[in-house]
């Protein structure tokens, strides 16, 4: 006999209400200024508004840091749902928390209580500076230097890639401290873009997630207080990595959002489209892609949820279910929204309809946070090492 109290593999009642809360937001003030953002490339600020006014900014921040407290579960399913609505607006959230996890996972409590505070209120975001030119899935390789100068470090170099660069106030950027010993000679600091030295290159021409920006970050003799090194020097790698454990999964729940946006939207298209007398959703040949389209995003999400839980508990195999869970769910992203597009036929290739816009959205999430070869790199690493 059925048992509706087994609570195995069902959200909790709290989270089902992040979902209805989070939702309601969006449908109301984010998706209304989606293909706006897209069309002109400009950041959504209305959306940020309704986001941050609700508390769905960055609801990962602690509440002693003035946050929402939201445990790793719902906030993937805030990013989910924002993306549903905004891919780029999604990365509001998402970005927030790629910027603020080092601090949380290795910063002191001086910087905990400096630089969290303000974006928990809205004031600021913050981004993340890995990448560059020359250093791109090869992170160690990078040239960023970072020197020593009394009670201060200064900070020399570029990086590339770094999302809602310009419109974030604080970014964590990682350079190099010692030279000639790789990756554990990288430490980690907050630089503010106020601080003397710091610019941005013009903003990237994209294919997808146009109204959040993407820019060059220049360091030109940036001078900073030694206090703003996050951790102890020689770490800053370690702590990028472990970043991008917790981090990646924010990335699937993005690209979980848009496939299910692209999912409604061609679902309802499918029906109320006639073709020969009759809903093209009665074609079984439609049924099959529809079906298909599901049931990769629920395999999508129930991976996706489970590397969330184990980010919220910091388990061993984090690493592995956070690149599973990113790779898997940006590839079914990719394949779900080019079969939305398919099934509105010539309308779902021109911009009147949202789903051109979510399949060139969906594409950045195979390859942002490392791309999905890395993702699969990282995943066998981590299953050979019980067989070494």
């Amino acid at each position: 006999m059925p048992t509706e109290s087994f609570e195995a593999y069902r959200l909790p009642e709290e989270h089902d209400a992040v979902r209805e809360a989070v939702r309601a937001v969006c449908d109301a003030k984010v998706a209304p200024n989606a293909a706006e953002a897209d069309e002109t490339g400009e950041f959504p600020k209305a959306s940020y508004e309704a986001l941050r006014a609700a508390d769905f900014h960055a609801p990962h921040i602690p509440e002693e840091y003035g946050g929402a407290g939201a445990d790793a579960l719902a906030t993937a399913i805030v990013i989910e749902e924002v993306a549903r609505a905004c891919a780029s607006s999604s990365l509001i959230p998402a970005v927030n928390k790629l910027g603020t996890m080092p601090l949380l996972l290795a910063g002191s409590e001086e910087l905990k209580r400096e630089f969290l505070p303000p974006v928990a209120s809205g004031e600021a975001m913050f981004s993340y500076c890995l990448s560059e030119p020359e250093a791109g899935s090869d992170a160690a390789s990078m040239t960023t230097r970072a020197v020593r100068d009394g009670d201060h470090w200064v900070l020399d170099g570029v990086k590339r890639w770094i999302t809602n660069a310009g419109v974030s106030r604080f970014y964590t950027v990682f350079a190099v401290t010692e030279p000639g010993v790789g990756a554990r000679g990288i430490s980690a600091f907050v630089v503010d873009k106020s601080d003397a030295g710091v610019s941005f290159g013009a903003p990237e021409k994209k294919l997808g997630i146009k109204g959040s920006p993407t820019r060059e970050v220049y360091l030109d003799g940036v001078r900073i207080p030694a206090t703003r090194m996050i951790g102890e020097p020689g770490t800053g790698f370690a702590t990028a990595m472990r970043t991008l454990d917790h981090t990646r999964v924010t990335i699937a729940a993005q690209a979980l959002g848009i496939a299910q946006g692209a999912l409604d939207f061609s679902a309802r298209y499918v029906t109320e489209r006639t073709q020969f007398g009759k809903p093209v959703a009665d074609f079984q040949g439609i049924q099959f892609m529809l079906a298909d389209m599901a049931m990769k995003l629920e395999a999508a999400r129930q991976l996706t949820y489970a590397a969330a839980a184990r980010s919220e508990r910091g388990d061993a195999d984090l690493t592995f279910f956070g690149a599973a869970a990113k790779c898997y769910a940006s590839d079914a992203a990719m394949e779900i929204t080019t079969d939305a597009v398919q099934l509105l036929g010539g309308y779902g290739y021109t911009r009147d309809f949202p789903v051109e816009r979510m399949m060139r959205d969906a594409k950045i999430t195979q390859i942002y946070e490392g791309t999905n070869q890395v993702q699969r790199i990282v995943m066998a690493r981590q299953l050979l090492k019980s067989f070494r």
